[in-house]
């Protein structure tokens, strides 16, 4: 009971502090009507606090009906606003420290159904076979009709090892898909770079935006300082720190502004300008699909205002918000939004996302060739002499590599048989290769 007095000690405190307000304000009619509307709006709700304490079925206590009545709160302002207990708190900071357990996956509400924005590469979620845009219709034996997403990510998540039942609709199946998936820890190595086989091209990969993604870029840029062509992949990238995606973003400008966020209130506005430009000379292709949003889309977008970059791919997810936690007791938070964010040319992308470029889907690139066709090998007598010095050069070679090294190479660069298996990355190469023959042709 000392808390149900505490409570309404301290609403009562509120109706006294409000109602001076009003009194000195008396003057002025609107301010009055709105403080008259506030303690209604107050009385009201605390009203119903009291009918749900004495009536409802099961014995409540008032901690648990005002974390109730926060959590309904939040879960109706919008997608992305949430009410985070103690055990949500803490698995948030683990997930920006870029550890945590799990599938690997990123979810968020699409028309009110949790929706896989996206699997994080490598992890028991994209091998397992799930994919950007699956809705999710139940968790082992729970429906998710009208779950929040905190209550989503809490039943997919449990110990390493264990085994989880997850039931996706995705479109163009005629039937649910089923997935038993067994749960990992998961370590999201959110950078990790390589070249392209017989290219100057420098290919980054980016699966999150976690604390570590602008100091882990500019290591490879410091590996590779003779690059003459970028290759930033953020496909099925689902976001995270903002900061990061400016940071990211202000490796490859030397000015203008990256991105904007607008609040409530203009003082809260704010700017967020390139000052760095660690390498802003080299072509640059960025790729993207359903799965990049948030932070991705603001890199995204904002190397394709400053046309710093071509964007390639799939339209991207439109997240256009910003969200901030805010801590509400020693062990609870607010995830709240508080601003939408705008890229350079004053565009959001909130519901809307970023257009690429060009559009290319994804799938393997086709390269049947026409076995019937006739080219000069297959001509009698033609000149073999400068396939047997060009035979006698790649044997030598290959006899010099041993399997060790093969692997290390393999894991370092990219092949053309790679290329080959992803039509987008296949594009990223040959619009780089063109960029860089224009930008010679021009200086000749």
């Amino acid at each position: 009971m000392k808390s149900i007095k505490l409570f309404f000690l301290g609403f009562a405190a509120t109706i006294l502090t409000t109602s001076f307000m009003a009194t000195s304000l008396f003057a002025k009619d609107n301010n009055k009507t709105n403080n008259e509307t506030r303690l209604e709006s107050l009385a009201k709700f605390s009203k119903a606090l009291g009918i749900i304490e004495q009536y409802y079925v099961d014995d409540l206590t008032i901690n648990e009906i005002v974390k109730k009545s926060i959590e309904g709160l939040l879960t109706n302002l919008d997608a992305h606003s949430a009410y985070l207990d103690e055990k949500s708190f803490k698995d948030l900071k683990v997930q920006t420290e870029g550890e945590f357990g799990g599938l690997g996956i990123t979810i968020g509400m699409k028309d009110g159904a949790v929706t896989i924005i996206a699997p994080i590469e490598d992890t028991p979620a994209d091998k397992a076979g799930l994919k950007s845009g699956d809705i999710i219709l139940k968790i082992d034996d729970k429906s998710t009709i009208g779950m929040t997403l905190d209550d989503a990510v809490s039943l997919m998540r449990g110990e390493p090892k264990t085994k989880t039942t997850i039931t996706v609709v995705r479109k163009g199946e005629n039937r649910p898909l089923t997935f038993d998936i067994i749960r990992d820890i998961i370590k999201v190595d959110s950078v990790y770079s390589r070249t392209i086989v017989g290219e100057d091209i420098l290919y980054i990969r980016v699966t999150n935006f976690d604390k570590n993604v602008a100091e882990k870029t500019e290591e490879a840029f410091k590996k590779h300082k003779d690059i003459k062509g970028i290759i930033l992949d953020i496909r099925n990238n689902p976001g995270g720190l903002l900061g990061q995606a400016v940071e990211l973003t202000d490796l490859f400008v030397d000015e203008g502004v990256i991105v904007s966020q607008k609040g409530r209130d203009p003082k809260d506005d704010q700017e967020y300008k390139a000052k760095k430009g660690v390498i802003s000379d080299a072509s640059m292709v960025v790729l993207v699909n359903g799965g990049s949003a948030s932070a991705s889309e603001i890199v995204s977008g904002a190397l394709q205002d400053l046309k710093r970059a071509i964007v390639i791919g799939e339209n991207t997810f439109g997240k256009g918000s910003v969200q901030q936690i805010i801590p509400i007791s020693d062990t609870e938070a607010i995830r709240m939004t508080i601003a939408r964010y705008y890229l350079p040319s004053g565009r959001t992308i909130q519901a809307l996302g970023v257009t690429p470029d060009i559009t290319v889907y994804s799938g393997e690139v086709p390269h049947n060739e026409n076995e019937f066709s006739v080219k000069e090998v297959d001509l009698k007598k033609h000149l073999e002499g400068e396939l047997v010095k060009v035979a006698n050069n790649e044997t030598v070679k290959v006899q010099t590599n041993t399997n060790a090294t093969q692997q290390s190479v393999k894991k370092e660069t990219i092949s053309q048989e790679d290329l080959f298996k992803d039509l987008q990355l296949k594009s990223a190469v040959d619009i780089i290769k063109v960029l860089n023959i224009t930008a010679k042709q021009q200086k000749e």
